[in-house]
């Protein structure tokens, strides 16, 4: 006679609940209409893409907060071809003659519009798209120079770009001159580099390694800065040859920081602008969580991150931006205002209004674009 197993049903229950979730609770039409809602708002508080940008002093707006918008705006268009989105994007680039901020330079930051001319180029290949972004691209592929990328931010910015360009010149070289800088950065700037292997985490520039530390006495790894370079691997990973030079670093470094992200990340979503220290400016923050989202739900749409692990974290991430962070007229509050650090732009609440908000809207913009793939 066989024994029958009896198990309680409190238990049985208990295993049903404590199962992680399979799906994003949400349907890709919520997850879009989230998304419009917030590209409207952008849109109407800036009719004109061209407009200067007057926060504490005046700006042109192919700045680095604005080219970053604009890659949520394209993730956006990718899933919801408007014709509006287009040529506000395509407008944009007009306004400024597909030119950098300040020019033909080597400045990482002014190269983020880039990725936006290069992609508004494989649309419609017209060669004065890219013939600017080109030439200072090259400047740094020309040049023996390794040490441009001193703050980490500055993955975000140029490593795309140059990715990118490097697939439109069908070139080798600008794989190779990416590698170069971003192995400089990880490994020697500030004498042994920005990234710590054992945590899985970037200083975001040499001014905060060690012996820096927060008030408690931990590393100092900035919410936000972390996103740049967690979103920059994504994006590179995305469009990169398997092949190409520096691949496999770019792979193994992104594992290594989902690792250690989905275990910091906060009870209710969000992860605090100072990762790895709740009492040195923990609070919820949004740019920074909006990356993470993107990052990990990238990851997971791409195969290399196993969903079971981590479709919770996506899951309680966009809920906590949709639910506590946006704005019924689609902005988006806990953005921590510019600058390096967690105290920059302190308190970062619902209500406060940063300098800038462009990158959170483009950093969500790039989240929902990735949850939308995931969603029912």
């Amino acid at each position: 006679m066989k024994k029958i197993l009896y198990i309680p049903a409190g238990i049985l229950l208990c295993s049903f609940i404590l199962l992680p979730p399979k799906e994003i609770k949400i349907s890709k039409e919520k997850v879009l209409e989230q998304m419009t809602r917030s590209n409207d708002y952008l849109m109407k508080r800036w009719p004109d893409p061209g407009v200067n940008v007057i926060t504490n002093r005046e700006r042109p707006s192919n700045l680095w907060t604005r080219g970053t918008y604009y890659t949520g705006l394209m993730a956006l268009y990718s899933i919801d071809r408007q014709e509006q989105y287009y040529r506000y994007a395509v407008d944009w680039g007009e306004s400024h003659e597909w030119n950098m901020r300040d020019g033909i330079n080597r400045n990482a930051n002014t190269h983020c519009a880039g990725q936006t001319y290069i992609d508004l180029y494989n649309i419609d290949p017209k060669p004065e798209r890219i013939a600017n972004i080109k030439k200072a691209i090259d400047i740094m592929v020309d040049s023996e120079k390794k040490d441009d990328w001193w703050w980490i931010d500055a993955f975000y910015m140029a490593m795309p770009t140059i990715t990118k360009l490097g697939l439109v010149e069908q070139d080798e070289k600008y794989f190779q001159k990416m590698y170069e800088l971003y192995l400089f950065t990880k490994e020697s700037h500030g004498g042994d580099g920005l990234y710590n292997e054992a945590d899985g985490l970037w200083w975001r520039d040499e001014n905060f390694k060690p012996p820096f530390k927060t008030p408690g006495g931990k590393n100092c790894y900035w919410s936000r800065g972390n996103g740049w370079v967690f979103a920059a691997l994504a994006r590179v990973l995305d469009i990169i040859p398997e092949d190409a030079i520096g691949y496999e670093d770019y792979k193994t470094t992104y594992l290594k920081m989902a690792d250690a992200l989905v275990s910091i990340q906060r009870k209710d979503g969000f992860w605090n602008v100072s990762l790895d220290d709740p009492e040195d400016f923990g609070g919820k923050e949004s740019s920074g969580t909006s990356f993470f989202v993107y990052g990990m739900a990238w990851g997971i749409n791409n195969g290399l991150l196993p969903k079971e692990k981590y479709i919770s974290a996506v899951n309680k991430g966009w809920e906590a931006l949709i639910k506590e962070a946006v704005h019924p007229d689609g902005s988006i509050g806990f953005v921590q205002a510019t600058g390096d650090r967690p105290s920059d732009g302190q308190p970062v609440t619902y209500d406060s209004k940063p300098d800038f908000e462009d990158y959170t809207i483009g950093a969500f913009l790039l989240a929902g674009s990735e949850v939308y793939h995931l969603a029912k």
